[in-house]
């Protein structure tokens, strides 16, 4: 377990992405809604969101639900806010529910479904008689690995091609529950990929080739082998 119950001060400066979402929030005149922000910035709606839910997780930002006398919807409102409101412990609670998933004897599969729903949820998609063409599909994977902070970069040769995981926003609890984590980040990827009907498919991931690099790997779905994707073990190497 972690020497401490709440998460240290990263001290990082937030990704450009979010940078942007926050500078908008706090030019605003009044608390704004996600289909406000991803018209402003460009970012599809469920990007939007996510980063809002990441600013308010940090104590950045405020959400609350619109009050209205007239029927309809109730929008959930973001507005910027001065400082954080106190420490958090998410580190804490990641070790805790990955503990649990291990516990009632989930593993590799339930990890890897729960990363494709979120992959699907979180990728920029057209309509669905649409599908992403190859070079577009990387584009709009590597953007979502980017936007939830892996730092990746896609290098393509012919039916292949490798995603350079630079940074794992999991590290901590990755390094002690491989088999789970990486399954996860291997499901998301797979899911987005799936949603923009893509040609290309994540078939597995090698965690911790180097201390801070992780290797996913992609390939054309004409060239996919038979086997099921895997997430290759190495426990808390390097």
């Amino acid at each position: 377990m972690p020497g401490s119950l709440t998460d240290a001060p990263s001290g990082q400066p937030l990704g450009s992405r979010r940078a942007e979402v926050l500078d908008r929030l706090r030019a605003a005149r009044g608390p704004l809604g996600v289909l406000d922000l991803a018209a402003a910035t460009g970012l599809h709606p469920n990007t939007a969101r996510f980063h809002l839910d990441g600013l308010v997780d940090d104590g950045l930002a405020t959400r609350e639900t619109e009050e209205r006398t007239t029927p309809g919807r109730r929008r959930v409102l973001y507005a910027a806010r001065g400082e954080a409101s106190g420490p958090t412990s998410y580190g804490l609670l990641a070790e805790m529910l990955t503990g649990l998933v291990v516990t009632m004897g989930g593993g590799r599969a339930q990890a890897a479904e729960a990363g494709r729903d979120w992959g699907r949820h979180l990728v920029e998609s057209d309509l669905p008689s649409q599908r992403a063409s190859d070079e577009e599909s990387l584009t709009r994977l590597e953007r979502v690995l980017d936007d939830v902070g892996f730092a990746p970069e896609t290098l393509q040769d012919g039916p292949v091609a490798v995603v350079n995981l630079r940074h794992c926003p999991f590290r901590d609890v990755a390094v002690r529950h491989t088999d789970v984590v990486c399954a996860l980040h291997l499901g998301l990827m797979q899911g987005a990929l799936a949603e923009l009907r893509s040609p290309w498919q994540a078939t597995g991931l090698d965690p911790f080739v180097e201390p801070t690099l992780c290797v996913a790997r992609i390939e054309r779905s004409a060239t996919t082998s038979s086997r099921d994707p895997e997430v290759d073990d190495r426990g808390d190497e390097g």
